[in-house]
């Protein structure tokens, strides 16, 4: 099964250009998000060259989501991944789950809010522990 334009099974590193080019975003924009989000950790190798495994891909793609299409900011989006969640919140999940976020449609209070930050965070995690546990 093909995830994206690049030709790539689902489950193969992607490069920063293909990640780049699949999200419409340049290259640098990426490394400023590994700067501000240390969730975000593609493997580096020899000429600091970068491969996003599923999940840090999965991670950027909910980033994404997250600045452009939901409109949080960068802090907004790092409290949103701070957020500490329950052993039982971080059960294995499919990485497509990550993308299946509901967003926040109504403004509602900052208190309100949290449950459902911790659990867009514990989705996250679980897509990273399953990928990790898929090598």
């Amino acid at each position: 099964m093909m995830s994206d334009g690049t030709g790539k099974s689902e489950g193969a590193f992607l490069t920063i250009s293909e990640l780049a080019d699949e999200l419409g975003l340049p290259q640098h924009i990426l490394r400023y998000w590994e700067t501000r989000f240390p969730q975000l950790k593609p493997l580096q190798r020899a000429g600091n060259r970068r491969y996003y495994r599923p999940a840090d891909a999965a991670l950027a793609r909910e980033i994404s989501r997250l600045l452009y299409q939901e409109g949080y900011t960068v802090k907004g989006v790092q409290k949103l991944l701070s957020v500490p969640t329950t052993k039982a919140a971080r059960e294995p999940v499919a990485v497509a789950e990550v993308g299946a976020l509901e967003p926040v449609t109504t403004p509602t209070p900052q208190l309100d809010l949290l449950p459902a930050l911790a659990e867009a965070k514990a989705r996250l995690e679980r897509a990273l522990a399953a990928s990790q546990h898929g090598r």
